[in-house]
């Protein structure tokens, strides 16, 4: 006796490898993501202040211990940087920069460049420090 058995088609996806493939994207991304910092690679001095956070779109000028001078990851010369921060800040309302330099750099030239800063009209300067280092080498958390 046969029975009159009805066939349906399973029509289920099997989302398993999709699941697999989006955690191992999602590893890859966490790993590289630190590795992915902005900018020019220079010595930064050492600080116990926490980071300030902002909603802005950061405008970052570095200073290499060469001299080299950089807004973003644009090479500009000294001469020319007030006229390029004038023509970034003409119509933005929010008029500040973040200033990462080389900790070997003298004290002369940072000011020189913080004051061609203040000269384009740029009131509000912050500055990108790494936290300082404790004597076992863990950072230290700010108090």
């Amino acid at each position: 006796m046969q029975e009159n058995r009805k066939y349906e088609l399973l029509s289920n996806i099997n989302v398993t490898p999709l699941v697999d493939v989006i955690l191992v994207l999602l590893i890859i991304f966490m790993v590289t993501a630190p590795m992915m910092q902005t900018g020019i690679d220079v010595d930064l001095p050492e600080s116990r202040a926490t980071a300030i956070p902002t909603k802005e779109e950061r405008l970052v000028i570095t200073l290499k211990k060469d001299g080299q001078i950089f807004i973003n990851d644009y090479e500009v010369s000294i001469d020319s940087l007030g006229d390029k921060l004038k023509g970034i800040y003409q119509n933005r309302p929010q008029r500040g920069v973040f200033l990462r330099a080389d900790k070997n750099l003298p004290y002369g030239y940072i000011v020189k460049v913080m004051s061609i800063i203040r000269e384009a009209g740029i009131y509000k300067l912050g500055m990108i420090t790494e936290l300082e280092q404790t004597k076992e080498g863990t950072k230290e958390t700010p108090k």
